[in-house]
């Protein structure tokens, strides 16, 4: 998953990335005279490879017929997986590294730029635990309300400056509150995005939804629980590594897993699936 920075530029950044969030396991693990650091480290730093869902079990999301990146809610499978994604990025919990990295959890970061500033060594290390950087533009505004120029603007920048930090460009974009128009579809083709992935489910960690109350879960279509393939939305917020234990204990208890959304997607929609090939007769 690595772009084209320089190796040695890479390899700095990952290593203040690892003193970020993972500093503290690594720094404990040598008192005990265990693994060796260079051992150590290149665990950290390996990127994380997560399981490809097997042939037959999920239906890739499809191309607009518009040729624009198309809006994606959820992913239709048979399998008891749901897909963990968290925005914003103004709070930073070191235990949730920790947690991600332990655990092994599959999330997906949509990385408000603007909160890069300071705080790159965070996300390099939530990065080198498995979460890909997608775009959710610089200022977090809302896009419908904008003009083509700022919307471009708000997309681009972003996926300049987290390919610039975190070695790869956004091909994936997630639009603050949800809110989108046909000018943002073109806009995000415009600056290099394949798709836009929304949400089915959110979980108000931190904070209180509407009707569910404190910490409360809710699905877009009114319903309760999870349903294979829901795509769950979550945010940065103070107390995260707390909160993600308890939508992880809810997922078991319904007998689902987490799973990597971008495993699901096929590579012209920004994720690492194999694209289906063109039906017999028709053109791709």
């Amino acid at each position: 998953m690595r772009g084209t920075l320089p190796v040695v530029a890479s390899v700095v950044a990952g290593v203040i990335g690892v003193a970020a969030g993972t500093w503290p396991t690594l720094r404990a693990q040598a008192a005990d005279e265990g693994p060796s650091m260079r051992t150590q480290l290149a665990t950290v730093l390996a990127d994380q490879r997560w399981a490809m869902p097997k042939a037959g079990s999920w239906t890739p999301p499809k191309a607009a017929p518009d040729g624009l990146p198309p809006v994606i809610r959820r992913i239709t499978t048979q399998d008891k997986v749901v897909f963990l994604t968290i925005d914003d990025g103004y709070e930073y919990d070191p235990e949730f590294v920790n947690l991600v990295r332990k655990h092994r959890v599959p999330i997906l970061t949509f990385l408000t730029s603007t909160y890069v500033k300071g705080q790159g060594q965070y996300f390099w290390a939530l990065r080198n635990a498995g979460s890909r950087m997608e775009n959710h533009t610089v200022n977090h505004l809302n896009m419908a309300i904008q003009t083509p120029e700022k919307q471009r603007q708000e997309i681009c920048e972003a996926s300049d400056t987290i390919a610039k930090q975190y070695g790869r460009r956004p091909q994936i974009f997630r639009p603050p509150f949800g809110s989108f128009n046909q000018t943002t579809r073109q806009m995000a083709k415009a600056c290099g995005i394949k798709s836009i992935l929304l949400w089915s489910a959110e979980f108000y960690n931190g904070t209180s939804g509407p009707g569910v109350g404190f910490n409360g879960f809710a699905r877009g279509d009114g319903g309760t629980g999870f349903r294979p393939g829901d795509i769950v939305l979550m945010h940065y917020r103070k107390g995260l590594a707390q909160q993600f234990q308890m939508i992880l204990t809810w997922i078991r208890q319904q007998g689902f897993r987490p799973a990597a959304v971008e495993n699901y997607l096929p590579k012209s929609l920004g994720g690492n699936a194999p694209d289906q090939p063109a039906s017999p007769g028709k053109a791709e």
